[in-house]
């Protein structure tokens, strides 16, 4: 049975020279970088060659980057490193309904913390105004955290006028930039941000490895306390391979990046325009303004999970929602937020592509997703009007079924 891997968004496989790279710092190079002898001073070099190579990516200088866990780590670490360090400025942060998971249980943490919290709306297309954020800003606003691109719907914020707009309040403003950085373009100095989030396995580099970008003089308070790694504000003996495998992905996403988009573009434009054919499916996010490989949809009268289940067994492997909320069995926030009804909403699916994919992997999921669509439909009880609600004497009653919302919800 054909393979074909379409969940980039969740994570990537390892390039071959990141895996390379990687080998001798799990073998004999496996010294504690905090050592003054020869073998943790070669780590030691190897995470500054890093540091290197991953402020490069996003035209920082090497000092601004603080090597993490992860993506999630570093939205972490931003949003309750900067309002805990500022708190005495104010306790009100501005967020965005499209937010990851890590920023909206960050800024709940906060919240009990007894810091104000605004959710900002979105438009139908995930798309935040400017205008908006800036009518959110009060006298004890300090932080303002955005999303780049939504790794659900493929949508790119605009941070640089986002940015702006805090600039001109003089708050502090942070993005996360994990499914965009090494994706697309990505410069710190032309977004005007403070601080901006990453995560090496979404550009080919290894799981549990991640950055924060910190603007050069900007205070922040630990999330981890404990050794005086990354300069005092990342504890913890370094995870020396993943981070050296992250420096060299990165250094390959910028000598790549311009032919990576290309490439999943072209096929990413052929993937929608297919399964736009089929009938009553939706794309969701802006047709253009989003990442270069990214197709999200929702699907009428069928459950997300149903579609990944019967793909899966096809050799198609997608996604339903953000990586980290696939599994809750509920209706995307992200989706919900951009005015999606629930019972639609349970229907996305996403695909996402890599360097890995071809025209064939595309004719294949063409093939496929109509016949699994198409089975599904014939078993569905939506699709043939069961719990409908219809108007009847003036008095709506349902058709068939008791257990479904009515179709004006759909």
């Amino acid at each position: 049975m054909r393979k074909c891997y379409f969940d980039h968004a969740a994570t990537n496989p390892l390039h071959p020279q990141v895996f390379d790279a990687m080998i001798p710092f799990l073998k004999e190079d496996f010294g504690n970088p905090m050592s003054v002898y020869d073998l943790g001073i070669r780590a030691k070099m190897a995470i500054e060659n890093a540091r290197t190579q991953v402020a490069s990516l996003i035209n920082a200088k090497p000092s601004e980057i603080i090597f993490t866990s992860s993506g999630a780590e570093a939205n972490n670490f931003a949003l309750r490193g900067i309002a805990l360090a500022r708190q005495n400025e104010g306790k009100h942060i501005i967020v965005s309904k499209m937010e990851h998971h890590s920023i909206l249980n960050s800024a709940r943490f906060l919240e009990k913390m007894g810091f104000a919290v605004t959710y900002l709306p979105v438009d139908k297309y995930g798309l935040i105004d400017p205008d908006i954020v800036k009518k959110s800003i009060t006298k004890e606003t300090t932080l303002i955290s955005i999303i780049h691109a939504s790794s659900e719907v493929g949508i790119i914020e605009p941070i640089k006028e986002i940015a702006m707009v805090a600039k001109e309040k003089g708050i502090i403003f942070h993005t996360d930039a994990v499914a965009a950085a090494g994706n697309i373009s990505v410069d710190v100095k032309e977004l005007n941000v403070d601080l901006l989030s990453m995560a090496a396995h979404q550009f080919y580099g290894p799981k549990g490895a991640g950055a924060l970008y910190v603007r050069e003089g900007l205070r922040i308070v630990p999330l981890i306390y404990g050794g005086i790694q990354e300069n005092g504000r990342r504890a913890g003996t370094e995870n020396v391979p993943a981070i050296v495998g992250m420096g060299k992905a990165a250094e390959l996403a910028k000598a790549e990046l311009s032919a990576r988009m290309g490439s999943v573009k072209k096929l990413r434009d052929r993937l929608v325009d297919g399964i736009l054919k089929v009938e009553n499916v939706y794309l969701t996010g802006h047709p253009t303004d989003r990442l270069p490989g990214h197709a999200s949809f929702c699907v009428e009268y069928i459950e997300g999970e149903a579609m990944l289940l019967l793909l899966a067994a096809r050799g198609i492997y997608s996604a339903s929602g953000s990586a980290c909320s696939s599994k809750a069995l509920k209706a995307s926030p992200v989706l919900l937020a951009m005015g999606i009804p629930a019972s639609l909403a349970q229907g996305s699916i996403v695909f996402t592509l890599g360097t890995d994919n071809s025209d064939d992997d595309i004719k294949y999921l063409l093939n496929e997703f109509l016949q699994v669509i198409t089975r599904l439909r014939e078993i569905s009880p939506y699709a043939k009007g069961w719990g409908v609600w219809r108007k009847v004497d003036n008095v709506f009653r349902k058709s068939n079924g008791p257990f479904y919302k009515p179709q004006e919800c759909w």
